[in-house]
Protein backbone atom coordinates (compact mmCIF):
# COMPACT_ATOMS: atom_id res chain seq x y z
CA UNK A 1 0.00 0.00 0.00
CA UNK A 2 1.34 3.15 -1.02
CA UNK A 3 1.93 5.91 2.01
CA UNK A 4 -1.06 7.43 2.79
CA UNK A 5 0.56 10.88 3.82
CA UNK A 6 0.90 10.94 -0.16
CA UNK A 7 -2.03 9.59 -1.15
CA UNK A 8 -5.61 9.94 -0.09
CA UNK A 9 -8.19 7.29 0.03
CA UNK A 10 -11.07 8.92 -2.26
CA UNK A 11 -14.75 7.87 -3.05
CA UNK A 12 -16.26 9.99 -5.92
CA UNK A 13 -19.55 9.46 -7.83
CA UNK A 14 -22.66 10.38 -8.87
CA UNK A 15 -26.38 8.93 -6.59
CA UNK A 16 -29.89 9.44 -6.52
CA UNK A 17 -29.43 12.31 -4.04
CA UNK A 18 -28.68 14.79 -6.55
CA UNK A 19 -29.19 13.34 -10.09
CA UNK A 20 -32.16 12.09 -11.99
CA UNK A 21 -32.48 8.58 -13.81
CA UNK A 22 -31.74 10.47 -16.61
CA UNK A 23 -28.49 12.10 -15.35
CA UNK A 24 -27.61 8.70 -13.85
CA UNK A 25 -27.71 7.15 -16.90
CA UNK A 26 -24.95 9.14 -18.50
CA UNK A 27 -22.99 8.18 -15.62
CA UNK A 28 -23.70 4.38 -15.66
CA UNK A 29 -20.99 2.32 -16.72
CA UNK A 30 -21.16 -1.14 -18.38
CA UNK A 31 -19.52 -4.24 -17.04
CA UNK A 32 -17.20 -3.95 -20.17
CA UNK A 33 -16.17 -0.67 -19.38
CA UNK A 34 -15.38 -1.26 -15.55
CA UNK A 35 -12.93 -3.61 -16.77
CA UNK A 36 -11.43 -1.05 -19.28
CA UNK A 37 -11.77 1.82 -16.00
CA UNK A 38 -10.12 -0.91 -14.00
CA UNK A 39 -7.21 -1.14 -16.56
CA UNK A 40 -6.60 1.98 -16.94
CA UNK A 41 -6.48 2.99 -13.54
CA UNK A 42 -2.36 2.78 -13.17
CA UNK A 43 -1.78 4.71 -16.23
CA UNK A 44 -3.02 7.76 -13.74
CA UNK A 45 -1.47 7.19 -10.60
CA UNK A 46 -4.39 5.91 -8.82
CA UNK A 47 -3.84 2.96 -7.13
CA UNK A 48 -6.02 0.06 -5.20
CA UNK A 49 -9.02 0.97 -6.92
CA UNK A 50 -13.22 -0.83 -7.44
CA UNK A 51 -16.34 1.00 -9.10
CA UNK A 52 -19.92 0.06 -8.58
CA UNK A 53 -22.34 1.32 -11.31
CA UNK A 54 -26.55 0.52 -10.41
CA UNK A 55 -29.67 2.02 -11.56
CA UNK A 56 -28.90 4.59 -8.22
CA UNK A 57 -25.40 5.40 -8.26
CA UNK A 58 -22.19 4.87 -10.31
CA UNK A 59 -18.92 5.33 -7.79
CA UNK A 60 -15.46 4.48 -7.55
CA UNK A 61 -13.29 4.29 -4.43
CA UNK A 62 -9.80 4.30 -4.74
CA UNK A 63 -6.55 5.65 -3.74
CA UNK A 64 -4.83 9.28 -5.64
CA UNK A 65 -2.85 12.25 -5.09
CA UNK A 66 -5.95 14.13 -6.06
CA UNK A 67 -10.15 13.52 -6.50
CA UNK A 68 -9.82 14.53 -10.25
CA UNK A 69 -7.90 12.15 -11.47
CA UNK A 70 -11.03 9.68 -10.75
CA UNK A 71 -13.39 11.37 -11.97
CA UNK A 72 -11.51 12.09 -14.84
CA UNK A 73 -11.66 8.04 -15.09
CA UNK A 74 -15.10 8.02 -14.37
CA UNK A 75 -15.86 10.33 -17.40
CA UNK A 76 -13.16 8.52 -19.59
CA UNK A 77 -15.81 5.55 -19.39
CA UNK A 78 -19.38 6.56 -19.30
CA UNK A 79 -21.15 9.42 -21.39
CA UNK A 80 -20.90 12.13 -18.58
CA UNK A 81 -18.77 15.19 -18.59
CA UNK A 82 -17.04 16.97 -15.89
CA UNK A 83 -18.82 19.94 -15.75
CA UNK A 84 -22.24 17.40 -15.17
CA UNK A 85 -20.39 15.51 -12.82
CA UNK A 86 -19.10 18.91 -10.94
CA UNK A 87 -23.51 20.02 -10.90
CA UNK A 88 -24.36 16.59 -9.62
CA UNK A 89 -21.88 14.98 -7.63
CA UNK A 90 -19.82 14.21 -4.11
CA UNK A 91 -16.20 13.50 -3.36
CA UNK A 92 -15.40 12.14 -0.06
CA UNK A 93 -11.66 11.80 1.30
CA UNK A 94 -10.05 9.24 4.18
CA UNK A 95 -12.28 9.04 6.65
CA UNK A 96 -15.90 9.91 5.18
CA UNK A 97 -15.08 7.74 1.95
CA UNK A 98 -14.55 5.14 4.68
CA UNK A 99 -17.96 5.74 6.43
CA UNK A 100 -19.49 6.03 3.25
CA UNK A 101 -18.71 2.95 2.15
CA UNK A 102 -20.42 1.45 5.27
CA UNK A 103 -23.25 2.98 4.72
CA UNK A 104 -23.45 2.07 1.14
CA UNK A 105 -22.89 -1.51 2.65
CA UNK A 106 -25.86 -1.91 5.02
CA UNK A 107 -28.25 -0.35 3.23
CA UNK A 108 -28.65 3.08 4.93
CA UNK A 109 -27.71 5.04 1.96
CA UNK A 110 -30.09 2.93 -0.56
CA UNK A 111 -32.43 4.94 -1.89
CA UNK A 112 -35.08 2.63 -0.51
CA UNK A 113 -33.87 2.55 2.70
CA UNK A 114 -32.75 -0.88 4.00
CA UNK A 115 -32.43 -2.11 0.09
CA UNK A 116 -29.51 -4.89 0.78
CA UNK A 117 -29.74 -5.78 -3.17
CA UNK A 118 -26.37 -3.32 -2.93
CA UNK A 119 -24.53 -5.82 -0.93
CA UNK A 120 -24.48 -8.12 -3.58
CA UNK A 121 -23.17 -5.55 -5.99
CA UNK A 122 -20.71 -4.08 -3.76
CA UNK A 123 -19.54 -8.10 -3.88
CA UNK A 124 -19.63 -8.06 -7.44
CA UNK A 125 -17.50 -5.16 -7.94
CA UNK A 126 -14.85 -6.27 -5.40
CA UNK A 127 -14.63 -9.69 -6.82
CA UNK A 128 -14.20 -7.83 -10.12
CA UNK A 129 -11.35 -5.44 -8.92
CA UNK A 130 -9.91 -8.93 -7.53
CA UNK A 131 -9.77 -10.49 -11.13
CA UNK A 132 -8.33 -7.22 -12.72
CA UNK A 133 -5.40 -7.23 -9.81
CA UNK A 134 -6.94 -3.86 -8.86
CA UNK A 135 -7.12 -4.69 -5.14
CA UNK A 136 -4.97 -3.88 -1.90
CA UNK A 137 -4.55 -5.31 1.30
CA UNK A 138 -6.70 -2.00 2.84
CA UNK A 139 -9.62 -2.60 0.10
CA UNK A 140 -9.94 -6.35 0.95
CA UNK A 141 -9.94 -5.41 5.08
CA UNK A 142 -12.26 -2.29 4.48
CA UNK A 143 -14.27 -4.26 2.04
CA UNK A 144 -14.85 -7.19 4.28
CA UNK A 145 -15.52 -4.87 7.67
CA UNK A 146 -18.32 -3.34 5.51
CA UNK A 147 -19.65 -6.89 4.54
CA UNK A 148 -19.73 -7.72 8.04
CA UNK A 149 -21.29 -5.27 9.68
CA UNK A 150 -23.65 -5.48 6.73
CA UNK A 151 -24.73 -8.88 7.72
CA UNK A 152 -25.34 -8.28 11.13
CA UNK A 153 -27.11 -5.03 10.01
CA UNK A 154 -29.53 -7.44 8.77
CA UNK A 155 -29.63 -10.13 11.32
CA UNK A 156 -29.44 -7.92 14.18
CA UNK A 157 -32.19 -4.97 13.40
CA UNK A 158 -35.43 -4.68 11.40
CA UNK A 159 -33.50 -2.40 8.69
CA UNK A 160 -34.46 -4.59 5.68
CA UNK A 161 -37.91 -5.83 7.36
CA UNK A 162 -41.07 -5.73 5.09
CA UNK A 163 -40.63 -5.76 0.71
CA UNK A 164 -39.59 -2.59 -0.70
CA UNK A 165 -37.66 -3.54 -3.20
CA UNK A 166 -37.84 -1.63 -7.11
CA UNK A 167 -39.89 -4.53 -8.69
CA UNK A 168 -42.09 -4.68 -5.51
CA UNK A 169 -42.51 -1.52 -5.49
CA UNK A 170 -43.57 -1.59 -9.34
CA UNK A 171 -46.29 -3.75 -8.50
CA UNK A 172 -47.78 -1.91 -5.76
CA UNK A 173 -48.09 1.07 -8.31
CA UNK A 174 -50.11 -1.33 -10.60
CA UNK A 175 -52.26 -1.76 -7.66
CA UNK A 176 -52.87 1.28 -6.31
CA UNK A 177 -52.87 3.35 -9.53
CA UNK A 178 -54.76 0.91 -12.15
CA UNK A 179 -58.31 -0.52 -12.10
CA UNK A 180 -59.13 -3.82 -12.06
CA UNK A 181 -55.13 -4.60 -12.76
CA UNK A 182 -56.17 -8.79 -12.21
CA UNK A 183 -57.78 -8.36 -15.63
CA UNK A 184 -54.89 -6.18 -17.59
CA UNK A 185 -52.38 -7.61 -19.45
CA UNK A 186 -48.57 -7.45 -18.73
CA UNK A 187 -46.07 -8.11 -20.64
CA UNK A 188 -42.52 -8.33 -18.73
CA UNK A 189 -39.75 -7.67 -20.69
CA UNK A 190 -36.52 -8.55 -19.83
CA UNK A 191 -35.44 -11.63 -17.49
CA UNK A 192 -32.54 -10.37 -15.29
CA UNK A 193 -32.43 -10.13 -11.52
CA UNK A 194 -34.93 -7.57 -11.52
CA UNK A 195 -37.57 -9.36 -14.24
CA UNK A 196 -37.31 -12.45 -12.49
CA UNK A 197 -38.31 -10.25 -9.44
CA UNK A 198 -41.18 -8.49 -10.53
CA UNK A 199 -42.46 -11.64 -12.05
CA UNK A 200 -42.58 -13.50 -8.28
CA UNK A 201 -43.55 -10.35 -7.32
CA UNK A 202 -47.15 -10.54 -9.81
CA UNK A 203 -47.56 -14.15 -8.67
CA UNK A 204 -47.21 -13.29 -4.82
CA UNK A 205 -49.69 -9.69 -4.84
CA UNK A 206 -51.82 -10.32 -7.18
CA UNK A 207 -54.11 -12.87 -9.16
CA UNK A 208 -53.46 -11.66 -12.93
CA UNK A 209 -53.37 -14.76 -14.51
CA UNK A 210 -51.97 -12.75 -18.03
CA UNK A 211 -48.68 -11.73 -17.96
CA UNK A 212 -46.56 -12.80 -20.29
CA UNK A 213 -43.02 -12.64 -20.46
CA UNK A 214 -40.34 -11.44 -23.57
CA UNK A 215 -36.59 -11.89 -23.27
CA UNK A 216 -33.26 -11.90 -26.14
CA UNK A 217 -32.75 -15.10 -25.02
CA UNK A 218 -35.30 -17.61 -25.30
CA UNK A 219 -34.11 -20.37 -23.58
CA UNK A 220 -34.32 -18.77 -20.31
CA UNK A 221 -37.64 -17.50 -20.83
CA UNK A 222 -38.42 -21.13 -21.18
CA UNK A 223 -37.09 -22.83 -18.21
CA UNK A 224 -38.59 -19.91 -16.56
CA UNK A 225 -42.06 -20.28 -17.53
CA UNK A 226 -41.65 -23.84 -16.60
CA UNK A 227 -40.93 -23.24 -12.76
CA UNK A 228 -43.72 -20.46 -13.19
CA UNK A 229 -46.59 -22.05 -15.28
CA UNK A 230 -48.99 -18.94 -14.39
CA UNK A 231 -46.66 -16.87 -17.33
CA UNK A 232 -46.94 -17.44 -20.68
CA UNK A 233 -43.93 -16.25 -23.06
CA UNK A 234 -43.23 -15.12 -26.25
CA UNK A 235 -40.58 -14.64 -28.67
CA UNK A 236 -38.79 -11.12 -29.15
CA UNK A 237 -39.55 -11.57 -32.80
CA UNK A 238 -43.34 -10.83 -31.51
CA UNK A 239 -42.23 -7.90 -29.21
CA UNK A 240 -43.87 -4.93 -30.78
CA UNK A 241 -47.48 -7.37 -30.91
CA UNK A 242 -47.16 -8.20 -27.49
CA UNK A 243 -46.77 -4.22 -26.94
CA UNK A 244 -49.79 -3.81 -28.70
CA UNK A 245 -52.13 -5.87 -26.78
CA UNK A 246 -50.81 -5.12 -23.12
CA UNK A 247 -51.88 -2.71 -20.74
CA UNK A 248 -48.96 -3.01 -18.81
CA UNK A 249 -45.67 -2.59 -20.29
CA UNK A 250 -42.97 -3.15 -17.54
CA UNK A 251 -38.83 -2.83 -18.81
CA UNK A 252 -36.32 -4.14 -16.86
CA UNK A 253 -33.99 -5.30 -19.73
CA UNK A 254 -30.72 -3.41 -18.71
CA UNK A 255 -29.30 -2.61 -22.24
CA UNK A 256 -26.53 0.58 -22.22
CA UNK A 257 -29.47 1.92 -24.58
CA UNK A 258 -33.15 2.82 -24.75
CA UNK A 259 -34.52 -0.98 -25.91
CA UNK A 260 -38.07 0.56 -26.51
CA UNK A 261 -38.82 3.24 -28.75
CA UNK A 262 -41.74 4.72 -30.19
CA UNK A 263 -41.05 2.74 -33.08
CA UNK A 264 -42.24 -0.22 -31.00
CA UNK A 265 -45.90 1.14 -29.80
CA UNK A 266 -48.64 1.23 -32.22
CA UNK A 267 -51.32 2.33 -29.39
CA UNK A 268 -54.48 3.12 -29.58
CA UNK A 269 -55.26 2.57 -26.28
CA UNK A 270 -53.53 3.45 -22.95
CA UNK A 271 -50.66 1.95 -21.83
CA UNK A 272 -48.49 2.23 -18.65
CA UNK A 273 -44.83 1.55 -19.38
CA UNK A 274 -42.54 0.97 -16.13
CA UNK A 275 -39.41 1.33 -16.77
CA UNK A 276 -37.14 -0.78 -13.94
CA UNK A 277 -33.70 -0.06 -15.58
CA UNK A 278 -30.25 2.06 -15.55
CA UNK A 279 -29.76 3.91 -17.52
CA UNK A 280 -33.24 4.20 -19.01
CA UNK A 281 -34.13 1.60 -21.55
CA UNK A 282 -37.24 3.32 -22.09
CA UNK A 283 -36.86 6.31 -24.80
CA UNK A 284 -38.75 9.42 -23.81
CA UNK A 285 -39.99 9.89 -27.23
CA UNK A 286 -42.83 7.19 -26.29
CA UNK A 287 -44.40 10.58 -24.86
CA UNK A 288 -45.35 11.77 -28.05
CA UNK A 289 -48.14 9.37 -28.03
CA UNK A 290 -50.89 10.59 -25.82
CA UNK A 291 -52.00 7.06 -24.95
CA UNK A 292 -48.38 6.20 -23.09
CA UNK A 293 -47.68 6.68 -19.07
CA UNK A 294 -44.25 6.37 -17.79
CA UNK A 295 -42.73 6.27 -14.78
CA UNK A 296 -39.19 5.40 -14.00
CA UNK A 297 -37.22 3.52 -11.14
CA UNK A 298 -37.10 7.28 -8.85
CA UNK A 299 -41.25 7.56 -9.29
CA UNK A 300 -40.92 3.79 -7.89
CA UNK A 301 -38.69 4.30 -5.13
CA UNK A 302 -41.04 7.11 -3.55
CA UNK A 303 -42.17 4.41 -1.19
CA UNK A 304 -43.56 6.36 1.99
CA UNK A 305 -45.31 3.26 4.14
CA UNK A 306 -45.52 1.50 7.07
CA UNK A 307 -42.11 -0.67 6.05
CA UNK A 308 -39.99 2.61 5.75
CA UNK A 309 -41.22 3.83 9.56
CA UNK A 310 -40.30 0.99 11.08
CA UNK A 311 -36.84 0.75 8.94
CA UNK A 312 -36.31 4.57 9.90
CA UNK A 313 -36.78 3.75 13.67
CA UNK A 314 -33.71 0.92 12.83
CA UNK A 315 -31.03 3.55 11.82
CA UNK A 316 -29.61 4.30 15.02
CA UNK A 317 -29.12 0.50 15.71
CA UNK A 318 -27.65 0.35 12.71
CA UNK A 319 -25.34 2.96 13.21
CA UNK A 320 -23.83 1.94 16.21
CA UNK A 321 -22.84 -1.76 14.73
CA UNK A 322 -21.17 0.08 11.83
CA UNK A 323 -19.20 2.72 14.59
CA UNK A 324 -17.71 -0.80 15.95
CA UNK A 325 -16.61 -2.57 13.17
CA UNK A 326 -15.21 1.10 11.74
CA UNK A 327 -13.17 1.20 15.30
CA UNK A 328 -11.82 -2.22 14.67
CA UNK A 329 -10.98 -1.38 10.83
CA UNK A 330 -9.24 2.17 12.04
CA UNK A 331 -7.70 0.32 14.99
CA UNK A 332 -6.03 -2.14 12.28
CA UNK A 333 -5.68 0.75 9.97
CA UNK A 334 -3.08 3.34 12.57
CA UNK A 335 -1.30 -0.40 13.26
CA UNK A 336 -0.43 -0.50 9.63
CA UNK A 337 0.42 2.92 9.68
CA UNK A 338 2.00 3.76 12.42
CA UNK A 339 4.18 0.33 13.31
CA UNK A 340 6.87 1.66 10.80
CA UNK A 341 7.29 5.24 12.55
CA UNK A 342 7.41 3.91 15.92
CA UNK A 343 9.48 1.10 15.83
CA UNK A 344 11.84 3.59 14.05
CA UNK A 345 11.65 5.82 17.22
CA UNK A 346 11.75 3.02 19.58
CA UNK A 347 15.20 1.72 18.14
CA UNK A 348 16.91 5.43 18.40
CA UNK A 349 15.42 5.90 21.68
CA UNK A 350 16.92 2.63 23.00
CA UNK A 351 20.27 3.16 21.15
CA UNK A 352 20.47 6.14 23.01
CA UNK A 353 19.38 4.67 26.17
CA UNK A 354 21.83 1.87 26.22
CA UNK A 355 24.87 4.19 24.92
CA UNK A 356 23.94 6.16 27.75
CA UNK A 357 23.76 3.76 30.58
CA UNK A 358 27.08 2.03 29.45
CA UNK A 359 29.10 5.48 30.06
CA UNK A 360 27.29 6.05 33.09
CA UNK A 361 28.10 2.17 34.27
CA UNK A 362 32.45 3.20 33.62
CA UNK A 363 31.67 6.62 35.22
CA UNK A 364 29.56 6.42 38.40
CA UNK A 365 30.41 3.78 40.83
CA UNK A 366 27.69 1.72 42.64
CA UNK A 367 25.56 2.30 39.24
CA UNK A 368 22.35 1.08 39.78
CA UNK A 369 21.59 -0.30 36.13
CA UNK A 370 18.40 -1.63 36.90
CA UNK A 371 16.87 1.26 38.40
CA UNK A 372 18.32 3.20 35.27
CA UNK A 373 16.59 0.81 32.97
CA UNK A 374 13.20 0.99 34.20
CA UNK A 375 13.33 5.01 34.62
CA UNK A 376 14.21 4.95 31.13
CA UNK A 377 12.34 2.51 29.67
CA UNK A 378 9.41 4.36 31.31
CA UNK A 379 10.81 7.71 29.56
CA UNK A 380 10.96 5.85 26.11
CA UNK A 381 6.97 4.59 26.81
CA UNK A 382 5.66 8.22 27.09
CA UNK A 383 7.78 9.94 24.55
CA UNK A 384 6.31 7.17 21.93
CA UNK A 385 2.65 7.77 23.08
CA UNK A 386 2.99 11.08 22.53
CA UNK A 387 4.19 10.76 19.31
CA UNK A 388 1.08 8.06 18.33
CA UNK A 389 -1.16 10.81 19.04
CA UNK A 390 0.99 12.89 16.24
CA UNK A 391 0.37 9.98 14.23
CA UNK A 392 -3.21 9.61 14.31
CA UNK A 393 -3.56 13.39 13.05
CA UNK A 394 -5.20 13.15 9.69
CA UNK A 395 -3.05 15.86 8.28
CA UNK A 396 0.27 13.87 9.20
CA UNK A 397 3.00 12.03 6.98
CA UNK A 398 3.93 8.89 8.00
CA UNK A 399 6.71 8.73 5.70
CA UNK A 400 7.86 12.59 6.51
CA UNK A 401 8.16 11.60 10.72
CA UNK A 402 10.25 8.80 9.33
CA UNK A 403 12.25 11.10 8.14
CA UNK A 404 12.77 13.40 10.96
CA UNK A 405 13.53 10.77 13.39
CA UNK A 406 16.00 9.46 11.59
CA UNK A 407 17.41 12.97 10.90
CA UNK A 408 17.29 14.11 14.56
CA UNK A 409 18.74 10.81 16.27
CA UNK A 410 21.00 9.81 13.16
CA UNK A 411 24.71 9.33 15.30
Amino acid sequence: MKELGQEHFYNIGVSYKKADAETRGKFSVSKENQIALLKAASNKGISSVLIISTCNRTEIFGFANRPCLLIELLCEHSEGNTKEFSAYSHVYQDQKAINHMYRIGTGLDSQILGDYEIVGQLRQSFRLAQQQKTTSAYLERLVGSVLQASKKVKNQTKLSSGTTSVSYAAVQYIIKNLANYNNKNILVFGLGKMGKHTCKNLAEYTNNKSVCLVNRTEAKTTNFVKENSAIRKAVIENLDKEIAKADVLIVSTGADKPTITKANLKQDKPLLILDLSMPENVAHDVLENDNISLVNVDELSKITDETLAIRLAEVPKAEKIIETHKVDFNDWLNHRRFTPAITALKNSLENIKNDEINFQKKKISNFDEDQAEILTSRLIQKITTQFVKHLKNEDTSVSESIDVIQKVFQS
